[in-house]
């Protein structure tokens, strides 16, 4: 059986969310929700910059274990005037006490749990048309009002 390369990643840009207080809908059949509203962000890079227009949400389920399951829908407008839209979903997880002071709003150090997504975009801009042939992938912060992300281009 053939092995291949292992795959690069390439830094496309920083984002950071700034987001409302949960809507907490509570336990349903498949798990505990809650629901985050996006109120605005920006993001940054060497290609592409620009604002996150208020409106997403973010809808995740809590595993009974804690883990954090997201289901996100924002849209990007690019200092260009393109629009971008982005899904993504992602896990968030770690040691039971580091998930309880994310909870709480502390300031806790990345380091200490686990938070990626995979991110895919979709434009009908020329500009930006590469963004809806590759796959990315993000490495994430939350903070008390924000969440931040880096995105990376697998190449």
């Amino acid at each position: 059986m053939d092995h291949l390369k292992t795959p690069e990643l390439s830094f496309v840009f920083n984002m950071e969310l700034r987001v409302e207080n949960p809507y907490l809908p509570g336990e349903t059949p498949t798990g505990n929700k809650r629901i985050i509203r996006v109120s605005g962000g920006e993001f940054e890079g060497e290609k592409i910059r620009g604002k996150v227009t208020p409106g997403g949400d973010d809808w995740i389920t809590v595993r009974k274990d804690g883990t954090i399951i997201q289901d996100v829908r924002i849209l990007l407008e690019t200092d260009d005037n393109e629009l971008i839209m982005m899904t993504y979903r992602g896990i968030r997880t770690g040691p039971e006490s580091v998930l309880a002071r994310l909870d709480n709003n502390e300031e806790v150090d990345p380091e200490e749990y686990y938070f990626r997504t995979v991110p895919v975009f979709e434009t009908s801009s020329e500009k930006y048309d590469w963004m809806n042939k590759t796959v990315f992938i993000a490495t994430g912060k939350r903070s008390k009002g924000k969440v931040n992300y880096s995105i990376f281009a697998v190449e």
